[in-house]
């Protein structure tokens, strides 16, 4: 399956979540960049609020791809303990680290929002999306995040993710998902259009749906 774009991909995922639409708890949080034209169109079909959602993960000293724990929207540290213990991290290493990506949060908060303001997920619907998910790790620290604030229910919607992925998060959260294959390279492989997002498109996107 191969989309044209990414608004193309938003529209056929919002219409698989019309049970949602009008509801005044439903909420949408969008992982940015890519996930914020996703966001867009679920929201805009919704008539729901748009936000944004930004996790990022603490990789070891000398492989940063490799995550051993993350920093949540409110700077929160989750790490993996026995990882940490298994490849010997630095705790000065964890504690840096961790400052720079809360500072970086906050700042990516304040360039989309104009302040780092996280929104009431307490008892909301919560709708998770982004343009594709291959290994998950972003998605799966934003999940975590949404649970410890208490809504009333998690849908992690996304047009494209890897089969490994999609077994293992069904478990967790309602999942809704266009398609899924074990045969995921990048998530452009599934889109025919798939230019960056700068920060100005972002903010467009944010000002667009909630200043209706």
């Amino acid at each position: 399956m191969r989309f044209k774009d990414r608004h193309e991909a938003g529209t056929k995922l919002a219409e698989k979540l019309i049970g949602y639409k009008d509801d005044k708890d439903a909420i949408v949080l969008a992982i940015p960049r890519g996930g914020v034209e996703i966001g867009y169109e679920i929201a805009k079909f919704l008539g729901v609020k748009l936000d944004i959602i930004v996790t990022k993960k603490i990789g070891l000293p000398e492989d940063e791809e490799f995550a051993i724990g993350s920093v949540a929207p409110d700077k929160k540290v989750m790490l993996n303990e026995d990882t940490i213990k298994i490849y010997n991290v630095p705790k000065d290493y964890i504690k840096e680290t961790a400052k720079e990506i809360s500072e970086e949060i906050e700042r990516r908060y304040r360039e989309y929002k104009g302040r780092y303001e996280l929104p009431i997920l307490k008892n909301r619907i919560v709708i998770v999306t982004d343009d594709g998910i291959a290994t998950g790790f972003t998605a799966k620290a934003a999940i975590n995040y949404i649970k410890s604030q208490m809504p009333k229910k998690i849908i992690l919607a996304v047009p494209v993710a890897s089969s490994r992925f999609a077994e293992q998060i069904k478990k967790e959260v309602d999942f809704v998902c266009l398609y899924s294959t074990d045969k995921f390279y990048s998530i452009s492989q599934f889109y025919e259009n798939f230019p960056q997002l700068g920060d100005k498109e972002v903010k467009k996107y944010l000002n667009e749906i909630n200043f209706r």
